[in-house]
């Protein structure tokens, strides 16, 4: 099964302009395509001894989307990764992002123990494993960053996207303090207000600016949709 959806891989998320629907179709479906590699990840079981030593936590069994629950209880839900998937691509090639740095897979930045350079390939297993690996550490930025304030399972999805997009030392109390806090005073809208990253390099980029305004409907109203999506109006034209 995994084998079958890493080869569904090979297709690459590119832009595609002007009223191509056809193409702009191919792209769509290659996308959803990965994220069902995302989507097959499994999520094991949440480590209460990480974050709780004494283990006083005692969960139930309550369905985030409907009442905010701890931190620790959740995980990057299906929906979630699918947009992580669109957002981010897939190459296979190591490039340098926007900001220059080294970065490869989905939304990859190449660490030094990696062993990777700029121009070298890496393999669709590696990296689903990159991938992976940096949802898993993005989750746990999270729960550190949050502490004990109770999520809905989309505020928790949004602020995932956050620190894997723009790391967790950039969310710190000294790097990001409104967001911090807007987390004490335990004040949503406040945090919402503060989910917008959109410079790269000292440059606004657009395609942060979409993927901020995706990130906040995300938290506030669980809204998932893609702001760039494709549509076709009455007359079969592609629009975004």
């Amino acid at each position: 099964m995994v084998r079958e959806l890493v080869r569904r891989m090979r297709r690459k998320y590119r832009s595609i302009r002007g009223d191509n629907l056809r193409g702009r179709m191919r792209k769509r479906k290659a996308v959803l395509a990965m994220s069902a590699a995302v989507m097959g990840f499994s999520t094991g079981a949440v480590d209460i001894s990480a974050f709780d030593p004494q283990h006083k936590i005692s969960f139930q069994q309550i369905d985030p989307t409907q009442t905010r629950v701890h931190a620790l209880e959740l995980v990057s839900s299906d929906t979630m990764k699918e947009a992580l998937a669109e957002e981010e691509g897939v190459r296979l090639t190591v490039y340098r992002d926007v900001a220059g740095y080294p970065t490869v897979g989905v939304g990859h930045l190449v660490r030094p123990e990696d062993g990777l350079r700029v121009g070298d390939r890496i393999s669709y297993d590696q990296a689903l494993d990159f991938l992976e690996a940096d949802l898993r550490r993005a989750e746990q930025g999270v729960k550190r960053l949050v502490g004990d304030l109770p999520l809905y399972q989309h505020e928790f999805d949004a602020l995932v996207d956050l620190v894997y997009n723009v790391g967790e030392g950039n969310v710190s109390e000294s790097q990001s303090p409104n967001l911090n806090a807007a987390i004490q005073m335990a004040d949503y809208d406040g945090i919402a207000s503060e989910l917008t990253y959109t410079t790269a390099a000292g440059k606004v980029a657009r395609g942060l600016e979409f993927r901020s305004e995706r990130r906040q409907s995300i938290f506030m109203s669980a809204t998932y949709e893609d702001p760039r999506a494709i549509e076709v109006d009455m007359r079969g034209q592609a629009t975004t």
